[in-house]
């Protein structure tokens, strides 16, 4: 079950319960809640296998977009996934900060930097996987985690990139090697990211002005003296 999904079981049982308990104070029929639990769990049901949960990161998306800090959080998490995507030469094709944009623009994902990874699933059809790419691919889906702990000092989002990483192992048939990569894939892009300080805050600026694919990597080229 994905974090998006435990967060609207979470505020959907929350609201039931307090429905329950001040429903009957305010005149409410006890079959209310009942039906409301109803009609969320088959709206839930439906996401999830129907959309692959899309809908409710749509409705969780909708949510975040009133807090201006929740905003500034993921563009540092994906400036993180842009930057040391560009870094390890790994072609950036777009970025969207919701899955708004991403619905906007037609996009299936749930937002966020996307990039090229034909070169790592050639390999994972072949059965192998070179250690040098794997380590290259391993400090970009861990670059958002290692930006919000750079920049706040904790990590709260990441956990589809986790996931992400947890998969190809599972794919390679070593489960057990998972924590360790992501433990040294953040560790090596927040050494990255610090080492390139310039060029991902002025990335983080362009980002938050959603300005172009071309500018946001032309302004990290310019902070790297290029």
């Amino acid at each position: 079950m994905s974090q998006t999904t435990l967060n609207i079981t979470a505020i959907a049982i929350f609201s039931i319960t307090m429905m329950s308990i001040v429903g009957p104070m305010a005149g409410l029929s006890p079959a209310i809640p009942a039906l409301i639990a109803a009609v969320m769990l088959c709206a839930a049901t439906v996401d999830r296998f129907g959309w692959e949960g899309r809908g409710g990161t749509l409705l969780i998306d909708w949510f975040a977009q009133f807090s201006p800090d929740h905003r500034m959080r993921v563009i540092h998490h994906e400036a993180g996934h842009f930057l040391i995507a560009h870094l390890m030469d790994i072609p950036v094709t777009g970025y969207t900060l919701s899955a708004w944009e991403a619905l906007r623009q037609g996009r299936q994902g749930r937002g966020g930097v996307e990039f090229d990874t034909q070169e790592v699933e050639t390999y994972l059809r072949q059965g192998a996987l070179p250690a040098e790419i794997l380590e290259r691919y391993n400090a970009v889906w861990m670059a958002g985690v290692a930006a919000e702990q750079m920049v706040y000092g904790d990590a709260q989002g990441g956990s589809d990139d986790r996931q992400i990483v947890r998969q190809l192992w599972r794919q390679l048939k070593q489960p057990t090697e998972a924590e360790t990569r992501i433990r040294w894939g953040a560790l090596k892009a927040k050494t990255l990211l610090e080492a390139n300080r310039p060029a991902y805050d002025a990335l983080v600026s362009a980002m938050d002005n959603k300005d172009s694919l071309d500018h946001c990597i032309d302004l990290i080229s310019t902070a790297q003296g290029k």
